[in-house]
C-alpha cells in the first residue's frame, strides 16, 4: 500500500451491525489494497466458542493477517480502554509494515474509544474512512434468524455445552456472547436429567428463539450507535446499503453474489481507492 506523500497515515474502518457482512468486506479490501484486518468485536477478542461468536475461519481469512482475533483469556475483563491501547498498537504495526489497517467489527463503543479516546489522539494522527454496511431491518431480522439456524447446524449446542458452568457469570468475558446465557436453562436441565425428551426439545426451541430475538435486538442497537457516530465531527462515514444483497438471498435464486459485487464491493472498492 502506498500512502500519499506528506499526508497522515490512512486507516479504513468497516462498521455495521451483526451479520451485515463486515468480515467479508474487510477481508476483500485487505486483499485488494495490501492490508491487514484488526478485529473490533469485543467478544471475538476472546479465545473459545468460535461458532457462538461468529469468528471467521482460517479458510475465510483467505490468508489475510488478522489482529485481536482471539488471544484474550475467556474470563478476562477486556475493556474499551484495553481495546484502544491494543488496537492502536496493532494499527501502528500494520502501518510500519507498509500495509493498510482495516479495522472491522460491531463493537461501536470500542471503536469510538479508539478514535476519540485520549483526547482524540488517534483521529488527529490518522486519516480515517468509515464504511458503514447497513440494511433494512426486515431483511436483517430474516437473515439473523437464518444465521442462527446455521450456527445450530454447525454445532452451537455442543459448543455451549462444552462451555457450560452452573454458576457462570454472564456479565464477564466471553460469556457475554449471545447464545451462552440463553442456553443456560436448557443445559442445566440436560445435566440434571429430570426433564422428559419432549420438554427438553421445547426448551431448546425456546433458547434458539431467544438467541434470534436477542441477536436482532443487538442489530437495532448497533445501527442506532453507528448513526450517532456518523454525526460526530471528523468522522467520514459512508453508508452502503446492502439490502438488495439480502433480498436476493431471500429469493433463493442464487444471484446474491453478483448483487454483492455491484452494490457493495464495487462502490466500497472505489471509495477506498480514492481515499488512498
Amino acid at each position: 500500500m502506498e500512502q500519499r506523500r506528506g499526508g497522515k497515515p490512512k486507516v479504513v474502518f468497516v462498521l455495521g451491525a451483526t451479520a451485515t457482512g463486515k468480515s467479508k468486506l474487510a477481508i476483500s479490501l485487505a486483499k485488494r489494497f495490501g492490508g491487514e484486518v484488526i478485529n473490533s468485536d469485543k467478544i471475538q477478542v476472546y479465545d473459545g466458542v468460535p461458532i457462538l461468536t461468529n469468528k471467521v475461519t482460517p479458510e475465510e481469512t483467505a490468508g489475510v493477517p488478522h489482529h485481536l482475533l482471539g488471544g484474550v483469556h475467556p474470563d478476562a475483563d477486556f475493556t474499551a480502554e484495553d481495546f484502544r491501547r491494543e488496537a492502536a498498537a496493532a494499527v501502528a504495526r500494520v502501518l510500519a509494515a507498509g500495509r493498510l489497517p482495516v479495522v472491522a467489527g460491531g463493537s461501536n463503543t470500542y471503536i469510538e474509544a479508539l478514535v476519540e479516546g485520549d483526547g482524540a489522539a488517534f483521529r488527529a494522527a490518522h486519516d480515517c474512512l468509515f464504511l458503514w454496511l447497513d440494511a433494512a431491518p426486515g431483511m436483517m431480522e430474516w437473515y439473523t434468524g437464518l444465521r442462527v439456524d446455521d450456527m445450530v447446524r454447525r454445532g452451537l449446542v455442543d459448543e455451549a455445552r462444552a462451555a457450560f458452568e452452573e454458576g457462570a457469570d454472564y456479565t464477564r468475558g466471553v460469556r457475554r456472547a449471545i447464545g451462552l446465557p440463553e442456553m443456560h436453562e436448557y443445559l442445566r436441565a440436560e445435566r440434571e436429567g429430570a426433564v422428559g425428551e419432549a420438554e427438553m426439545a421445547a426448551m431448546l426451541e425456546r433458547a434458539v428463539r431467544e438467541i434470534k430475538a436477542n441477536t436482532f435486538r443487538l442489530v437495532l442497537q448497533q445501527a442506532v450507535k453507528i448513526r450517532r457516530l456518523s454525526t460526530l465531527e471528523g468522522w467520514d462515514v459512508r453508508r452502503v446499503d446492502a439490502t438488495a444483497v439480502f433480498a436476493a438471498m431471500a429469493e433463493g435464486l442464487g444471484g446474491h453474489k453478483e448483487v454483492w459485487e455491484s452494490t457493495v464491493w464495487k462502490p466500497c472498492q472505489e471509495m477506498v481507492r480514492l481515499f488512498l
